[in-house]
C-alpha cells in the first residue's frame, strides 16, 4: 500500500482483476504522472503471487507484461491489486493437509485468445492464449502458474491441450520426486511406491485427445512435444478427469472473474 500511495480510507476491492476489462498495450493512452515505481511494485507483487498469494497470480502477470511502457490503464490495474491486498491483508494459504489420503491432484485450464480485441487486432500478442494450473498434494497447493502460451493455438481445444501439457510437465517431475522419497521411506512405510496423479480438465475435446491417443485430421498439426505424457496416461499413473467449469479451480489463473465465482474458487484453493 505504501509503494502504491494508498490510504486506509480509500476504496477497496473484493477481486484483484476487473472481470470486464483486459490489459492491452494501450499505446494511444496517456502516461500517468505519478511517483509510483511500476516495475518495483510489480516485483513485490510477483513475490507474493509466487509464495503465499496465488489468488493474485493472474492479475499480477497481466500487469507484469507491460513493465516496459506502462500507461494509465496499467497503473489502474496495479492499484486495484493493491486495494484488494489491503482488503485481505491478514490472509494467505491455509494449509490443511489430508492426513488420510496424500494424493497428488492438479487442476488445469486455458483461456483461448482472451486478450483479442478489434482495436488491437494488429498486435500479435493479443492472439496468444493463457495457461493456468495448480498442483496440490494432500489438499495443499504446492505449485501454481499463470502465464501466456508461447505458440498461437488455433482452437479452444488446442489451447486447453497445450495448457494440459505444460501442467503435466510439472506433475511428472513431482511424481518422480515423491516416488524417490517413498522408496527411501521419507513419506512413511505405508506409502505406495508408485505415485498417481488425478488431473481435472473442463474441456471435453482436450480430454478426448489426451485419453484416446490417435491422430485426427483436425488435430494432426499439434506438435509431438505436447503428447509427452501419453505413456503416463496409458500406464495409469496419470488419470485425467472432466470437471465442470464452476469447480475448475484453475479458472482464476486464466481470467478476471466476478466476485461470487472468484470467492468460491479462492476458497477451494486457499481455504478462505
Amino acid at each position: 500500500c505504501e509503494a502504491l500511495g494508498l490510504l486506509e480510507d480509500q476504496k477497496r476491492h473484493d477481486t484483484p482483476a476487473d472481470p470486464n476489462a483486459r490489459l492491452m498495450k494501450f499505446s494511444e493512452s496517456q502516461y500517468l504522472k505519478t511517483d509510483i515505481s511500476y516495475r518495483s511494485v510489480v516485483g513485490m507483487l510477483n513475490y507474493l503471487a509466487g509464495t503465499s498469494r496465488p489468488d493474485i497470480a493472474f492479475a499480477t502477470h497481466q500487469c507484469a507484461r507491460y513493465c516496459s511502457d506502462p500507461r494509465k490503464p496499467h497503473f489502474v490495474a496495479l492499484t486495484r491489486i493493491g486495494r484488494y491486498l489491503a482488503t485481505t491483508a491478514d490472509k494467505g494459504i491455509i494449509m490443511n493437509p489430508e492426513k488420510q489420503e496424500q494424493k497428488l491432484v492438479a487442476y488445469c485450464d486455458a483461456d483461448f485468445a482472451g486478450d483479442y480485441c478489434k482495436e488491437y487486432s494488429d498486435d500479435p500478442a493479443t492472439a496468444y492464449s493463457r495457461t493456468g494450473y495448480v498442483i496440490t498434494y494432500g489438499g495443499c497447493p504446492i505449485v501454481w502458474q499463470s502465464k501466456m502460451q508461447t505458440e498461437i493455438a488455433l482452437s479452444t481445444t488446442e489451447s486447453e491441450y497445450m495448457a494440459l501439457s505444460a501442467c503435466l510437465r510439472d506433475v511428472i517431475v513431482i511424481q518422480q520426486l515423491l516416488e524417490e522419497l517413498t522408496r527411501k521411506k521419507f513419506l512413511g512405510s505405508n506409502s505406495e511406491a508408485i505415485v498417481k496423479c488425478t488431473v481435472f480438465e473442463d474441456n471435453k475435446g482436450c480430454l478426448e485427445i489426451a485419453t484416446a491417443p490417435k491422430m485426427r485430421p483436425r488435430t494432426r498439426h499439434i506438435a509431438i512435444k505436447y503428447h509427452h505424457f501419453r505413456s503416463h496416461v496409458a500406464s495409469g499413473t496419470i488419470v485425467i478427469k472432466w470437471v465442470e467449469t464452476g469447480l475448475q479451480v484453475a479458472d482464476q489463473f486464466t481470467k478476471g472473474l466476478p466476485r461470487d465465482t472468484f470467492s468460491k474458487l479462492r476458497f477451494m484453493l486457499m481455504g478462505w
